[in-house]
């Protein structure tokens, strides 16, 4: 195991909401432009805690996603003030609870904070596990060539190349054809 479950969950929550962007999405449409696409998002991620399904927690949500976006691709050494300021902001005062189906886990925020405000903390605890294990270059953009999304490599050797299977399988497609393409010329 890398990292906790917990960690490997929020980690996950953060390339689920930044894959949302413009930039990383297939169609180049905003996938987190409304309220509805917010609700869907929250429907494959348990959020526990006050949600408001209104306008500005969408404005502040899809900031926090550019946010997330941004640290992710910092170097170890940048990456900790970016992540003590998401902590600092949010006076976070990490506890332990358990609640619904999850096991003990880490909140830093109380129930009824904003649920912009927990989703950038819960990003923050991920990525300080991430900081103290030295870990930093699982965080990835996915190497497929007309590809910008996000890429967790949870893998044991750390070889994970491709945010999906599809981008996998596009680009060994697309180095097949180019080797047939010179066999044959």
């Amino acid at each position: 195991m890398l990292f906790a479950p917990d960690t490997e969950e929020a980690l996950e929550f953060i390339v689920d909401l930044t894959d949302t962007d413009p930039g990383a999405t297939r169609t180049g449409e905003d996938e987190l432009a409304t309220v509805d696409q917010l609700g869907a998002l929250l429907a494959r991620w348990h959020y526990s805690g006050r949600i408001d399904h209104d306008e500005a927690e969408l404005r502040e949500v899809r900031a926090v996603r550019d946010e997330l976006r941004r640290v992710w691709f910092l170097d170890r050494d940048a990456m900790v003030p970016a992540v003590n300021e998401m902590l600092r902001k949010a006076k976070a005062l990490p506890y332990l609870t358990r609640h619904d189906d999850s096991d003990w886990h880490m909140h830093a925020t109380a129930p009824g904070a904003p649920l912009a405000e927990r989703m950038r903390v819960e990003a923050a605890l991920a990525l300080i596990d991430v900081i103290r294990m030295n870990e930093v270059g699982r965080l990835r953009q996915c190497g497929a060539d007309d590809c910008t999304g996000l890429l967790l490599d949870l893998s044991r050797n750390g070889s994970k190349r491709f945010c999906s299977v599809r981008c996998g399988n596009r680009m060994n497609m697309a180095a097949f054809r180019e080797r047939k393409a010179t066999e044959q010329s």
